[in-house]
């Protein structure tokens, strides 16, 4: 399944932070940028941190599978494999996990892997692969 890239545009509060955390930890090519702002390939989408020094992050969480999910949160699905490589690499860099690595849904058609994480701003994002990719949006 192809897809046409997503947009999302995010606050951060230090864009040198944003840069070392997407750039260096996540490994996602930065793009365009200027003073206030810096596009990222994030999995191939583009997101863009904007400066925005006077936001704080909202908090809010719902339960998903025995879990608190921080809401709002934004990711990328990823193959299993690529998946198992990140997971290892935040782990080895110390990474304070909201949900750490584990497997959601087991046995069941949506079962994945996930993992949440915040940025250095507060923004909560989650990564996860799918058992089996073909039922990413499977209800039964």
């Amino acid at each position: 399944m192809t897809l046409p890239p997503f947009h999302l545009a995010f606050p951060v509060h230090d864009l040198a932070a944003a840069r070392a955390f997407y750039g260096g930890l996540l490994g996602c090519p930065e793009g365009r940028s200027a003073e206030e702002w810096i596009d990222f390939d994030f999995f191939g989408h583009q997101i863009v941190a904007h400066l925005a020094l006077d936001m704080a992050p909202r908090r809010h969480s719902n339960p998903v599978d025995g879990h608190n999910v921080p809401v709002p949160h934004f990711g990328a699905v990823l193959g299993m494999k690529e998946w198992r490589t990140l997971a290892d690499r935040l782990s080895a860099a110390g990474t304070d996990f909201v949900i750490e690595p584990t497997i959601r849904f087991a046995g069941q058609p949506g079962e994945q892997a996930t993992m949440f994480f915040l940025d250095p701003s507060g923004n909560a994002l989650e990564i996860k692969a799918m058992h089996d990719p073909a039922k990413l949006f499977a209800t039964d």
